[in-house]
Order: C-alpha cells, then sequence, then structure tokens
C-alpha cells in the first residue's frame, strides 16, 4: 500500500468512526481563568462584528425581489431539473450579495487580527456563524442574533495540533493555550479511563493509526483508538466565580462506566418499549413495567425552583420598569426606538440570583433526562414513539377566535411547558442512547394516530385534548398517554400498523400494571401533569 493509498483509508476511516466528548474541569489558576474569560469576550466581539456584516448582506438579499420569486418557486417546483435550475441562480445570487462561506471566512481574517485572537479561534468562530446562516438560507431560521454582553462562547480548535495542543509530561495530558500551561481535575475512574485511553494513543500514534486501517480493510468496520480530535474550553460562571472546562472531541465510543463495587453502572434490557412524549409527561410500556412520570424531573424540589424562577424574573420586572419609567408607554408596554437603561443595584443582585437559579435548574434537567433515558434503556432495545413534534406545538395560532361567551381565545400554547420539560431534548437523547449502545429507535408515521385508536372497537374514535381519563368501547376505563404508549408497543413494523392480536393478548397483563402503578402515585400523592390523575 503507497504511502497516498494509506492516508486516504486513514481519512476515510476518521470520517465514518465513532466520536464522544470527555468534560473535565481544568487546573488553572484565578489569574489564568481570568485571561481565558478575556480571551472568550474577545471571540464574542469578533463574531458580533461578523455576525453584523453577514446580517447586513443577507438582509440586502432578501429585500431583492428576484431572489424572494427564485425562492417561491424553487419551493412550489417538484421537477429536478428546474429545482437544479433555480438553486443554480440562488446560489449565484448568494455570490453577488457576498453571502458565501467564502466570504465569510474571509472577512473573520482581519477582524481576528483586530481583536487579537488566534487564527484558528477565528476560523472556529466563523464555522458558528456561517452555520447559523445556513439556517437563514436552507433552514426555518429568521435571522442571526448577536451575543448578549456577559454570555461567554466557548473557544475551540478544531485541530489537536494547532490553538490548544495536548501533550504527556509526568505521565500527566497537558495542554497548552498561548503560555498558559493546564491539565485536568480528574474526579473519577470513568475519567480516569478515558484519559488512560488518550495517553496510551498519543504514546503510539502511528501503531494505532495503522491497526485502525488494517482493521477497517479487513471488516469494514471503526475500532476505538482514543484519538484526541481537538480540545475546546468553556468558561462559566458558578456560583459568583468564573471556572473553565475542557471538552476533548475523542474518537471511538466512550469507555463503559462502574460504580464503587467495579460492577456496570448502566444495564441494557431486551425487549420492546413504546412510549408516549408528552409536552410535560412521559408514558412507557415494556415487556417487564409500565410507567407515567413527569419529564425532565429530579427529587420534589424542581417545582418550586421552576416557580422562584419566574417569580424572580417578575420581581426583575417591577425593577426595571421602576428605575426606567421613560421607557414606557401610559399602558406598560415598551416604547420603539433606542433606548437607554439604569439598572439599580438591587435588579443587579435579583439578576444574579435568577441567572445562578436557572444555571441549577438547566443542570437538574439535563441529569434527570439522562437518567430518565438510562431506566429505558434497561427496561428494552426497541424504543418505538412518535415523530417530534414540540416545535409545532410552540408556535401561537395565527387564527383569531372567539368562545362561546364572545371572548378572545388565548393564543399561547405550549411554550412554557416545553421550555421547562424539554421533550425534544429527551427524545433526542433516549435516541442517541438506544444507537450508541447497540439498540433500536423507531418513529412510527404520522398517520399512525396511537392516541385516537381504540382496540376493542378496531376503529379510530377522535377524543378531546382534556379527555385524560377515558372510557373504551367495552367499558374499560384508561388513562389516555398510557394507553398510547401501549398502542405503540403493540406496534408492527414490517406493516407500519397496530398488531391487533398482540393487543388482544397483552392488553390484561399491562392494565393490570397500569392500575396499580396509579394506585400507587395516588398513595403517595405523587402531582402527575395533565393526567387526569386526582391526588388528595
Amino acid at each position: 500500500m503507497t504511502n497516498q493509498e494509506y492516508n486516504k483509508l486513514l481519512k476515510q476511516y476518521h470520517k465514518l468512526s465513532d466520536r464522544h466528548i470527555l468534560v473535565a474541569e481544568t487546573d488553572m489558576p484565578y489569574s489564568d481563568v481570568q485571561k481565558v474569560v478575556a480571551l472568550s469576550d474577545k471571540v464574542r466581539k469578533a463574531g458580533n462584528e461578523l455576525v453584523g456584516l453577514m446580517r447586513k448582506n443577507h438582509d440586502q438579499l432578501i429585500r431583492t425581489k428576484k431572489y424572494r420569486k427564485l425562492l417561491n418557486l424553487y419551493g412550489n417546483t417538484e421537477n429536478k431539473v428546474h429545482r437544479k435550475s433555480l438553486a443554480k441562480q440562488l446560489n449565484e445570487m448568494q455570490k453577488v450579495y457576498n453571502v458565501t462561506w467564502d466570504f465569510c471566512r474571509a472577512s473573520m481574517i482581519p477582524i481576528g487580527k483586530k481583536y487579537g485572537i488566534d487564527a484558528v479561534f477565528a476560523l472556529t468562530k466563523a464555522e458558528d456563524v456561517w452555520r447559523g446562516m445556513e439556517k437563514c438560507l436552507y433552514s426555518n431560521g429568521e435571522m442571526l442574533h448577536f451575543s448578549k454582553y456577559g454570555e461567554l462562547p466557548c473557544i475551540r480548535a478544531k485541530q489537536i495540533n494547532r490553538g490548544i495542543p495536548v501533550s504527556i509530561k509526568d505521565n500527566k495530558v497537558q495542554f497548552k493555550l498561548g503560555r498558559i500551561m493546564f491539565g485536568l481535575q480528574i474526579k473519577d475512574r470513568f475519567q480516569t479511563d478515558e484519559i488512560n485511553a488518550v495517553m496510551s494513543y498519543l504514546a503510539n500514534p502511528e501503531i494505532m493509526d495503522t491497526k485502525a486501517v488494517d482493521t477497517f480493510i479487513e471488516g469494514a468496520r471503526c475500532i476505538d483508538t482514543y484519538r484526541p480530535c481537538y480540545a475546546t474550553l468553556v468558561p462559566k460562571f458558578i456560583r459568583g466565580k468564573y471556572r473553565v472546562y475542557l471538552h476533548l472531541t475523542i474518537e471511538g465510543k466512550a469507555k463503559p462506566k462502574y460504580d464503587k463495587f467495579g460492577n456496570p453502572r448502566h444495564k441494557y434490557g431486551k425487549g420492546i418499549i413504546g412510549a408516549d412524549i408528552g409536552t410535560q409527561t412521559v408514558a412507557y410500556t415494556s415487556d417487564t413495567e409500565v410507567g407515567l412520570k413527569n419529564l425532565s424531573e429530579r427529587g420534589n424540589s424542581i417545582q418550586d425552583s421552576e416557580r422562584l424562577e419566574r417569580l424572580y424574573y417578575r420581581a426583575m420586572d417591577r425593577s426595571r420598569r421602576a428605575t426606567n419609567p421613560q421607557n414606557y408607554n401610559d399602558n406598560g408596554t415598551v416604547k420603539k426606538g433606542r433606548k437607554s437603561w439604569k439598572y439599580s443595584n438591587h435588579y443587579k443582585k435579583l439578576r444574579a440570583k435568577h441567572s445562578e437559579l436557572c444555571r441549577i435548574n438547566a443542570v437538574n434537567r439535563q441529569l434527570a433526562i439522562n437518567e430518565d433515558a438510562n431506566h429505558l434503556r434497561s427496561l428494552g432495545d426497541t424504543f418505538i414513539t412518535e415523530p417530534k413534534n414540540a416545535s409545532k406545538l410552540m408556535r401561537q395560532v395565527k387564527k383569531t377566535t372567539k368562545n362561546a361567551k364572545g371572548k378572545f381565545n388565548k393564543k399561547k400554547r405550549f411554550g412554557k411547558s416545553i421550555k421547562n420539560r424539554c421533550p425534544d431534548g429527551f427524545q433526542t437523547t433516549v435516541k442517541n442512547k438506544f444507537k450508541v449502545s447497540g439498540g433500536t429507535y423507531i418513529e412510527v408515521p404520522n398517520n399512525y394516530r396511537a392516541s385516537q385508536y381504540d382496540h376493542t372497537a378496531d376503529d379510530y374514535i377522535k377524543k378531546k385534548l382534556s379527555d385524560r381519563i377515558y372510557k373504551l368501547r367495552d367499558g374499560t376505563m384508561v388513562q389516555r398517554d398510557w394507553y398510547s404508549s401501549f398502542l405503540l408497543y403493540c406496534y408492527d413494523w414490517k406493516t407500519k400498523n397496530v398488531d391487533k392480536d398482540k393487543c388482544i393478548a397483552t392488553f390484561d397483563k399491562c392494565h393490570t400494571k397500569e392500575k396499580a402503578l396509579i394506585a400507587w402515585i395516588k398513595a403517595n400523592k405523587i402531582k402527575i401533569l395533565n393526567s387526569g390523575i386526582k391526588v388528595a
């Protein structure tokens, strides 16, 4: 094999191999932490300058009638040849108005030099800005947004030998940022195993790469080399102090986790799981267990914390209005145009408390999501659910309607519920968990309609959204979310329809478990949101 062929195969292997991220806190002294925070703020300012430039060009492009007409034609045309011609014209217009990746990258070079940022950090920030611009051009994005003062973007170098290079010193992994040398605070067995694997690769990189290429040629599969791909520094403001974390992207699957006794921390089950993921709850049915619980809930204090978060925000709003009466109309709305704002010391204290509480709640949500995903993976290896729809439910209703009393109906929908419970984030985590661990993730087609089917009548019966507990045709009372999960549990992926024989054969057994679950919820006085289960 020639050198050129070897490099080509190695590049192909790197492209197809798995990757994961190791997160660990750095051991920098606080003086160096402040330097990293200052660099992060420079990256923010440079990114904002590039955002302003790209946004201006994009606005000029959108204002042209020709571009809007071409976009409309492209969306309404099904002929592939015609669509290709329209796409070519759209791309040419984007070049004329400098809305291209080449212009974005070239524009960032002088901006990066202006703020004294390393070229690799500036290029990475330009990639982030262009990714946002692509959403505006080709997806559902509306406009690029600026980063606010106080937001600290990550410092990322997409090449391990530039920006934040890694090396081994005194049998420890060490990183370098300019003149700053730092290591990692290793706190558990998982991090130790990961770092040892990275050090093993760095000791013999050529041998590991050759082994990976040979395995790729023989079995067309990728082995876990644990090659460090690139490093990212993430500054965070926690409890009144800045802390810097390193996100190390590593080639291969993550090492398995063990408890303090040496047993695997996570167990992988076998079987089918049907799950109905709502805006605030998840109901599931498996071979061994049925469940109904609130999403992103870890302990009993999360709802109190969410309420306190709202109270802080309202107090901030009252303080802001009292300090800046000139910026508000008589009816309470904010005046249009450029305004200057003054913030009292009381407001600043409230803002600090609110920010810290939001951070704690966000961390708790993520931990709760991970725990629930691990529990579901322990029940089975085939996860069946409906497609995501949270982003659609967040949109306001466009049509203005009135109720029976002649009053206007509210247009708002499920924004607050989705913000607090993160159903899409939960579904994404479950999908990744099952795929990484060798399981199967299935989304049923949109016409499956699990919430409308009645297996006792073998018919689809439309129900109101407010009917949380309803009666089947044969008189059996079921909880709506759980019954939807049961019908997903009975999904036949060959016919892509309900397996009626399985419904009849397994319903009595699963329904007995559901009644026991509801009795347990009532006995323990657990409040399940929008479930229809009343607790004293």
